[in-house]
């Protein structure tokens, strides 16, 4: 039986949306949230501005004067004389396994537990402790890492090593993998679903030429926030041995450090008296650095996130 709007309802909706097109009142709630949407964003941008411009003003000296050398030489104790090398190369493993680890591992889970798994108390009892797990502070990561990584897993790993420190920052870094991916595949429209298995298509088929290409994009974001928090994080590096003297070499199962360990220690050195460049600009230039290296990863991402976009759009 085909429904039909009464008129009088009809009228009615014109009259209201009528009067508040013609309405000369103002909308004050509206007027103060807006102003206070706008005053959030411009401390947000001046926040994040300053903090940048004290990090340029001070990195900036240091860089012009030693180029290329701040990355190729090795760590000392002179700050004008030292060099990032070491822990730009630890800071790019413990980057590059938390792509191989964490996020095919994050992302398998994610396609499981959303398009597999059945709905009962243990799969809900699975999610609410992945959810948990996201906010456990990073230094719990670093002390399980210390003890499966770095004593359990010794003969593999070589004990405190870049590749212990890699596995943990995988493992730390894995529920926001897992939620972020779980939450792209939740918003794919159950009836892109529907049409794949109108067509005789299995549910393998169906997730992996429709519902991954469409979710794709908004794993990637979240595969550019997990690196970046791995990429930053300091406490968990120095519970899997992370050093901050002079490293004769670098090697995937001997001693390591990372860059914002380097930060961490330089941060709190004082300046030699009367020189021009002190730790706080090697510590500054360092920053500096590690955020080059995030923006990196994150185009890689980004073009990555595009091209499928432009697959799915077909643009």
């Amino acid at each position: 039986m085909a429904l039909i709007t009464p008129a009088g309802a009809v009228t009615e909706a014109k009259r209201i949306v009528g009067g508040s097109l013609t309405s000369r009142r103002r909308d004050t709630t509206g007027a103060v949230l807006l102003v206070l949407l706008g005053l959030a964003v411009v401390s947000t941008l001046l926040v994040l501005f300053t903090l940048l411009g004290q990090v340029l003003v001070q990195a900036l000296p240091l860089l012009g004067e030693r180029g290329a050398e701040f990355v190729t030489d090795t760590i000392g104790s002179e700050p004008d004389a030292v060099g990032i090398w070491p822990g730009l190369y630890g800071s790019f493993v413990i980057g590059l396994g938390v792509l191989v680890v964490a996020i095919p591992m994050g992302v398998a889970a994610a396609i499981y537990l959303e398009e597999y798994a059945p709905e009962n108390r243990l799969n809900r009892f699975i999610l609410v402790n992945i959810r948990n797990l996201a906010g456990v502070p990073a230094v719990i990561y670093g002390v399980l890492g210390l003890i499966i990584f770095v004593g359990w897993l010794r003969p593999v790993t070589g004990g405190e090593s870049v590749l212990a420190a890699a596995l943990t920052m995988a493992v730390l870094v894995l529920p926001i993998v897992i939620i972020t991916s779980m939450e792209a595949l939740r918003a794919v429209p159950q009836g892109l679903r529907d049409a794949g298995y109108g067509v005789g298509a299995s549910r393998w088929e169906v997730t992996r030429d429709h519902v991954l290409p469409y979710a794709a994009p908004g794993i990637l974001t979240g595969t550019v926030l997990s690196l970046a928090r791995a990429l930053g994080e300091a406490a968990p590096l120095i519970m899997v041995g992370a050093i901050t003297g002079l490293l004769p070499e670098t090697s995937l199962q001997g001693k390591f450090t990372a860059i914002p360990m380097l930060i961490f220690n330089w941060s709190g050195r004082p300046d030699p008296p009367g020189a021009e460049l002190g730790w706080s600009n090697t510590a500054a230039a360092a920053g500096l650095t590690l955020l080059l290296l995030v923006f990196l990863f994150n185009i890689a991402a980004i073009l990555l996130r595009n091209r499928f976009e432009r697959a799915r759009t077909g643009t």
